[in-house]
Order: C-alpha cells, then sequence, then structure tokens
C-alpha cells in the first residue's frame, strides 16, 4: 500500500509531463572524405607507429625521453588527469546511501536551597542515513558525465605527451640548424678576411684599389656582427631545449652535426581514422557526451525525486538499540518533493545545459575541420619543399661554382676581375647555403607537424591483441 501510494503521488507532480526543451545530443556526425586531397600516392596506407624512429636520430630519442620524464607541463597535465580520476569516484558515491553518526551531551546544576545541588549529565548517540532513489537516472547521467571527464582527462594528458614529443623533437632540430648556420657564419668570416687580405696586397703593391679595401673591411665586421647574433640565435635555441627537457636554460647543451634524415612521403591513413585518433577531437566528442548527459540531468531535475531517510537517536546506555536493524526500520521515511517555483532557475538551466551541449558538438565539428586541415597544409607543404630542396641543391652548386671562379680570377689579377665580382658572387653563394639549411630544417619542421597532425604514437607500441 505505502509503494502504491508513492507511485500515485509521483504520477500527480506536473514536472512528471513530457519537458519540451527537446533532448541533447550524445554522439558527433562527422562525414569525412574518403581519401587526402593532397596525399601524395600511397598515402592513405597505415600511418608510423612511433614516428620518431623514423627520424633515426638517437639524439632526439635521447632528448624525448628526458622531456617525458621531466617536463613540468607534463606533470601538471598528468595531476590533472589524477584529479579527474578521484572527481570520478567521488561522483560514484551520489548513487550510495549517505550515513551520518553524532554525539550529544549535556551538563547541568540545579540549586535547591538548603539541599546540596543537584547535578544531571546525559550522553547520547544519533545516527541518520539517507539515499536518493534514482528513479529517473538523473545521478546515472551526472555519473557519466564525470566518466566522460576522465576521458577528456585522459585524451589530454595522451595529447600533451605527444605536443611535447612533437615540441622537443623541433626544438633539437632548430638547435642542429643553429649550430649549422652558426658554423656558416664562421666560414663567411673566413672568406671576407682572406679577401681582406688579398684586397690588401693588392692595394700595398700597386697603389690602387683602395675601395676594395674599404669594402672588404665593411664586410669583415658585417660578418663578425653576423657570427655574434647567429651565436645568440644558438643558445636560445638550446635554451628553448633545456626548458622542455626540464633542465636549467643555460644554453650549452650540444646537439648533432647534421640536421636528422628524412625518408620519403608520410603514410596518412584514411581521413575518417583522424577523427578516432587525434587526442583533441576524443576530448571535444567526450565532451559532447558529458554535456548531454549533464542536460539529461538538468532536464530531469524538474522531475520529482524520491528520498528514504531514517534517523535515530538513543542514549548511550542503550546503543545497543542502534546497532539492531529492525529498530532502526521502524523510523526510515519516504520524502517526494519536486520544485513548484523558483522564478524559473531549473528551466532556465535546463535549457542553458542544452544549449551548452549544442556549442559542444559544433565545437568538435570546427576542430574536425581544422585537425583536416592541418593534416592537408603539412602534406601539400610536404611535397613542395622536397621539390624547393632539389632547386635549392642546384642552385648551391652553381653559386659556389661562380665564387670559386671569381676568386681565382681576382686572386690572379685578371683584368676585368674585380671585387665587386667577388663580393656579389660570395653574397650568392652564401645565401644559398643558408636557405639550404633553413630549408632542410622547415622540412623537418613540417614533417613533425604532420605527424602531429596525424595524432598518431611517437614511440612505438606493440599492436593491441
Amino acid at each position: 500500500m505505502p509503494t502504491a501510494c508513492l507511485l500515485v503521488a509521483i504520477t500527480l507532480f506536473p514536472g512528471c509531463k513530457s519537458l519540451q526543451f527537446g533532448s541533447p545530443t550524445e554522439l558527433a556526425d562527422f562525414h569525412a572524405p574518403g581519401a587526402w586531397q593532397s596525399g601524395a600516392s600511397g598515402a592513405d596506407a597505415k600511418i608510423s607507429r612511433g614516428w620518431v624512429s623514423d627520424f633515426n636520430d638517437a639524439g632526439m630519442r635521447r632528448m624525448i625521453d628526458k622531456a617525458m620524464a621531466n617536463n613540468r607541463d607534463l606533470a601538471s597535465a598528468e595531476a590533472r588527469m589524477r584529479e579527474a580520476e578521484f572527481v570520478a569516484i567521488a561522483g560514484r558515491s551520489r548513487l550510495l546511501p549517505q550515513a551520518r553518526l553524532a554525539t550529544s551531551g549535556s551538563f547541568s546544576v540545579s540549586e535547591r536551597g538548603p539541599l546540596p545541588a543537584r547535578e544531571t549529565e546525559s550522553y547520547g548517540l544519533t545516527v541518520s542515513a539517507s539515499w536518493e532513489a534514482d528513479i529517473w537516472g538523473r545521478l546515472r547521467d551526472l555519473t557519466a558525465a564525470d566518466s566522460a571527464d576522465l576521458y577528456a582527462s585522459q585524451a589530454s594528458l595522451r595529447g600533451a605527451r605527444l605536443s611535447l614529443a612533437a615540441s622537443t623533437a623541433r626544438a633539437w632540430c632548430n638547435l642542429i640548424a643553429a649550430d649549422q648556420q652558426h658554423e656558416l657564419a664562421k666560414v663567411i668570416l673566413d672568406s671576407f678576411e682572406r679577401n681582406l687580405r688579398i684586397s690588401e696586397r693588392n692595394y700595398e703593391g700597386t697603389g690602387q684599389g683602395s675601395i676594395d679595401v674599404q669594402f672588404g673591411r665593411t664586410n669583415v665586421a658585417a660578418a663578425k656582427r653576423a657570427l655574434e647574433s647567429s651565436q645568440l640565435a644558438r643558445d636560445e635555441a638550446a635554451r628553448t631545449l633545456e626548458v622542455l627537457t626540464g633542465s636549467y636554460p643555460s644554453g650549452t647543451t650540444r646537439a648533432g652535426n647534421e640536421l636528422p634524415s628524412l625518408r620519403g612521403s608520410v603514410p596518412a591513413g584514411l581521413p575518417s581514422e583522424l577523427l578516432d585518433r587525434r587526442p583533441d577531437l576524443a576530448i571535444a566528442r567526450a565532451r559532447i557526451f558529458a554535456t548531454a548527459k549533464r542536460a539529461d540531468a538538468a532536464r530531469k531535475s524538474l522531475l520529482p525525486s524520491l528520498a528514504l531517510t531514517t534517523s535515530a537517536g538513543t542514549p548511550v546506555d542503550r546503543f545497543r538499540q542502534l546497532l539492531d536493524p529492525q529498530w532502526l526500520a521502524a523510523s526510515i521515511a519516504a520524502n517526494i518533493g519536486q520544485t513548484l517555483y523558483a522564478g524559473g532557475e531549473l528551466s532556465n538551466q535546463a535549457r542553458a545545459a542544452l544549449e551548452r551541449n549544442k556549442a559542444a558538438i559544433t565545437d568538435y565539428e570546427q576542430a574536425a575541420l581544422e585537425a583536416f586541415r592541418e593534416v592537408e597544409t603539412a602534406l601539400a607543404a610536404d611535397r613542395s619543399l622536397a621539390a624547393q630542396e632539389q632547386f635549392l641543391i642546384t642552385e648551391v652548386e652553381q653559386a659556389a661554382l661562380a665564387e670559386k671562379q671569381a676568386t681565382r680570377d681576382y686572386a690572379d689579377g685578371i683584368e676585368g676581375a674585380g671585387i665587386l665580382n667577388v663580393l656579389e658572387s660570395q653574397r650568392r653563394a652564401n645565401n644559398a647555403r643558408s636557405s639550404l639549411i633553413r630549408l632542410r630544417n622547415s622540412r623537418l619542421q613540417n614533417r613533425i607537424d604532420l605527424h602531429l597532425a596525424l595524432g598518431g604514437d611517437f614511440r612505438t607500441r606493440e599492436p593491441s591483441k
């Protein structure tokens, strides 16, 4: 009979009627193209499982391992993930009964005229328990949302690790390129000093060509300035790498002499696979699910709630009664409650939760488009930079031949072979050499960006069974 009364009471509440707010969406529906538009032949093959090894650079791998062990930002991301774990565990407690134990005590003295004062003291214990019956699934929705938050935090940690690996690999390549530019600056200074000696010797022997000497001294001063600038850039690149690896930014880290080599094109897999692989898209999907569950919970908060409560107290000398289930059961009460009017607070909260769900869906769609753009851009740049490198290699070779010939002609005093020809040939050759260093580093940076955009593992992992 009591159960029937409760059910009748629930059905009479106005909030049990259909909620006219619409339903949230738990899953994103985004259609990916069948193939990459910028991909080379074979680009739809499976992506690399452990792309760091593709660069075949032990120093890069060593620095990435050091960063994974010591980077402060990664440690912070790991702490946030553990925080999400505890929040999810704590959220599950809302499905369980809550119990509370309280003690009380009192002491009084009553005056009785000529008679001795009477002292009275008493102590008691009170046990109370409550449990909300999740008849609509509201609490389960909130628990599911917490679990989705945990999944998002785990994906965020994976994304932080992938981003750190890419940043460290970039910094390693930048340091090598900066070292190469610094060494090139030394070579340029040596060549300008050699030209200056030739100009000074010619001037001393003939009394002519003072302007050649001035040009030479100008170039030597400019080369010394460029050498200082390249040293500063090299130290800054080293400090960037040191901070990523959790070391003091002293600028003393040394890298290899050669930039890592690149193999052919990178397998990019299928566009549809990218949606499941990238951590940022996994986070966005988890947010869609979490906002949907919280929207459901907000809608269900408009419905009546059923809570069971019990409370019992006894003097301390009758404590055993508190352990008697029959005695406790006798005081159990059921409460049905629903907010009839709160200025529209609950209904507007439900509508706001639905809008957050809609925003999460559009955020996911935008993130997916950005992910596709990053991959397409990196794939196109990979092909273009490779072609540019071949042209630039030819440019360097021809400029070096012209520089060598102009220098020889000027040193031999051949008629018409002036210092301006030497300086122009050196300028072109040195610019081409410097451009080749930058271009090769750009290819590496773009290749790292491509791996990051694809969302693949940076370490080799055994395939899951």
